[in-house]
């Protein structure tokens, strides 16, 4: 059913007329997730709740800060674990779920998905971001979106942009140059909104390049609307707006939550003149286009069909790191060992805004029991350590004396949410010591030992990695996490998940280690387009596990790579894959480009395109992956465009950004960007130019001589007036000129 409104709720003729002291509320909240109505015109309140992995709704007391209880709801898998699936289809499926549940509450915002990068791993919100990669975001961001939307509700991506961490952020400036947010940190933002056109934007907390981003026109409108398209409204993160004129006057239609200051602020600057009230009536025609979205239904969640869904999507987001000498999965008949506090008290979520109040929660060691049940599995458990961090030497003990009599132990570790949370970042990279302690104690004792990890982002495994068999990396599962685990260690599902983030040696070792999180109110975006994986690419700095690693408990092989141009600049990438193992299985294939064409520098490779699939024992299939002109593109920044350069591409599908399985390399004619010549340009650019290049050699008698190679390179890196001046060369004085007008014409 949709709400009753007049067909011409948007026109703002029709809102004009309206006295401004009633449209300013509409522009802020009523209250923490509610909007004003406008009766007169007919525009319902509208409710927005927290929810990029379950509703947050509160029918009780309200807050935005998770500290009053909230309504029993899914808890989906997060983001990280979003990520770790790599499949479209996977996040699809949570959207539509989470929609009906949004429906059936009567939200109509659903604030989600996440899509910013994970520029560090110790971002204390890297939990609900998908990936260190823009291509990952952006296809899970789409995919969650229009799913979600189908069912009614809308959503509200965020956190527009640049806000990859939790220190000072509602302070912070992102000092980011124009290629890196281009290339890096907007692309997500862009997929979903020219593909899924969510219903909001979320304006996030920090400042860009000393901007605050609720108060930055280029971003709000410039970018957002005149050059994306985008239709629906702009709002703010929660309490971020500290001058509200300014932040309509940049495109930001709705500050969350209720502000009475706001309001009058709005009024006194429409009454002194000081700002348009087509503002105003703009966006308060758009806020009653959400409101003439569908009204929530009264229809029942199944609330146990959701569990079951959560389980099943839990499976596949499981990221299987090692598994030496095939230890998983569990062969029925022997005895385990469960170890670790967690084991009993799972981290299945992030902690802060998102945090859902769970309809129910798997634990993991009653999961693996139950099955142990019909494998004539014995299962023994010990808690080895406790959540406070306290150590216990008894604890310890009775940890090794398990796995002394096991045949395989398996020890459940990781971070609770007091070590990583929204509003804080983390310091360290690494486990809590008292749970090293245990692994490596048990690990020396046991025949065979399986590490399972839960954390929001990615752990270090130094100093017990190779004392151990195997290590499942869960991240945060949602509440159907502990079957997921069982059903994985048991070998009922194939491990299919692959690394959306890099997981390094030494924290020191990533590119953002030496700018995060900043200084004196600013951080520093030193890497540049270098992030994560391209970073660790282009070094070629070694790495514990790359992005896009993951196992199975079968074999794939790729087959020769057929590459067919489709247009300019675009190619089809058709490869065969074939499940050669004994298990059925899914694959991620993975297309990466890499090139070193153009006038800039390019990381060694970059994905810009994947699919999952799932084939049987023996089954083959070929897979299509389409690369447009933009997979090809960098951002030109003299020019403000998109540019596909002159050149050699290699086209690489990998089985993790580390390592390549089959290339094909194709060239491209590109764009050729002749550009204005003037006196101050290099001479290197004047060489260069495809318009008078040649010419230029011949007016400086290049043509005719030959020049020592590193008297050349001094030569190119002057401007052509400096080169002129003191080169003593006889140069008519109006050749230069001649050849600056050809390129003025061009």
């Amino acid at each position: 059913m949709r709400a009753d409104q007049p067909d011409n709720v948007h026109d703002t003729s029709q809102i004009a007329h309206v006295p401004i002291e009633r449209k300013a509320p509409l522009l802020t909240g009523q209250n923490f997730w509610q909007t004003e109505p406008l009766d007169e015109l007919g525009i319902r309140s509208i409710w927005l709740a927290d929810g990029p992995y379950g509703l947050r709704y509160q029918s009780g007391k309200q807050d935005n800060l998770a500290v009053f209880a909230s309504d029993p709801a899914t808890c989906f898998p997060p983001g990280v674990a979003v990520g770790s699936s790599w499949d479209a289809e996977l996040a699809a499926k949570l959207g539509a779920a989470l929609g009906r549940e949004a429906a059936s509450m009567g939200v109509d915002i659903v604030l989600g998905p996440g899509v910013n990068i994970k520029r560090s791993p110790l971002c204390g919100r890297n939990f609900e971001y998908y990936a260190e990669d823009p291509h990952v975001s952006g296809v899970l961001g789409a995919a969650f979106t229009r799913s979600l939307q189908a069912e009614g509700p809308g959503v509200s991506v965020k956190h527009f942009a640049a806000n990859n961490q939790e220190t000072n952020r509602q302070t912070i400036s992102s000092e980011v140059d124009e290629r890196t947010l281009r290339e890096i940190y907007l692309p997500a933002f862009e997929r979903v909104v020219t593909e899924a056109e969510p219903a909001t934007v979320m304006s996030s907390y920090n400042k860009i390049n000393g901007v605050s981003a609720w108060a930055n026109r280029w971003l709000l409108t410039e970018l957002l609307r005149d050059e994306w398209g985008f239709r629906g409204a702009v709002i703010s993160d929660w309490s971020s707006v500290t001058d509200r004129v300014a932040a309509l006057e940049a495109g930001l239609d709705l500050e969350m939550p209720s502000e009475d200051a706001s309001v009058q602020a709005i009024v006194d600057a429409v009454r002194d003149g000081r700002l348009d009230e087509e503002i105003v009536d703009s966006s308060v025609a758009r806020l009653a286009s959400l409101a003439t979205r569908p009204v929530g239904n009264s229809t029942a969640v199944d609330a146990d069909a959701h569990h079951a869904l959560a389980r099943e999507l839990a499976a596949d987001c499981a990221v299987l790191l090692r598994n030496e000498h095939n230890v998983l999965p569990i062969p029925g008949g022997v005895d385990v060992a469960v170890i670790g506090a967690f084991a009993k008290a799972p981290r299945y979520q992030g902690g802060g805004s998102a945090h859902v109040n769970a309809t129910r929660v798997d634990i993991p060691l009653e999961e693996i029991e139950d099955l142990a049940a019909t494998t004539g599995n014995s299962i023994a458990f010990a808690p080895g350590y406790t959540l406070d961090g306290i150590p216990n030497e008894s604890l310890v003990s009775d940890a090794v004396d398990v796995a002394r009599r096991s045949d395989i132990a398996i020890v459940f570790a990781g971070l609770t949410e007091e070590r990583e949370s929204e509003g804080f970042d983390r310091d360290s990279l690494d486990l809590p010591a008292d749970q090293v302690a245990v692994i490596r104690s048990v690990a020396a004792v046991a025949h065979r030992t399986v590490v399972v990890l839960a954390n929001g982002g990615i752990v270090s495994l130094e100093g017990w990695h190779d004392e151990v068999d195997a290590i499942l990396e869960g991240f945060v599962l949602g509440q159907g996490g502990g079957r997921a685990i069982a059903n994985i260690v048991f070998g009922i599902v194939n491990p299919s998940g692959r690394l959306a983030e890099t997981i390094p040696l030494r924290l020191e070792d990533h590119p953002s280690w030496m700018n995060f999180p900043g200084e004196q109110g600013q951080v520093r975006y030193g890497e540049g387009v270098l992030v994560g994986y391209r970073y660790f690419a282009t070094a070629g700095a070694p790495v514990r596990y790359p992005f896009g690693h993951g196992l199975s408990y079968t074999t794939f092989t790729t087959g020769a790579l057929d590459v067919v141009v489709t247009g300019v600049d675009s190619v089809s990438v058709r490869v065969p894959v074939t499940n050669v193992g004994s298990r059925a299985g899914k694959h991620v294939v993975q297309v990466y480009v890499a090139t070193s064409a153009g006038p800039i520098r390019r990381p060694a490779r970059e994905l810009r395109g994947f699919t999952k699939i799932l084939l049987q024992p023996g089954e083959s299939e070929t897979v299509e992956i389409e690369l447009p002109r933009r997979a090809f593109a960098y951002w030109d920044t003299t020019i403000g465009e998109w540019v596909v350069a002159p050149g050699d591409y290699r086209i690489e599908v990998c089985a993790d950004a580390s390592t390549v399985v089959q290339h094909s390399t194709i060239t491209f004619e590109g764009d050729r960007l002749a550009g204005e010549l003037t006196l101050e340009a290099p001479v290197g650019t004047w060489f260069d130019h495809p318009e008078v290049g040649h010419r230029t050699l011949q007016v400086l008698g290049f043509d005719k001589v030959e020049i020592p190679e590193e008297q050349l390179i001094m030569v190119r890196s002057m401007t052509m007036r400096q080169f002129v001046r003191i080169s003593g060369l006889d140069i008519a004085d109006d050749a230069l000129e001649d050849l600056m007008r050809v390129t003025r014409l061009a």
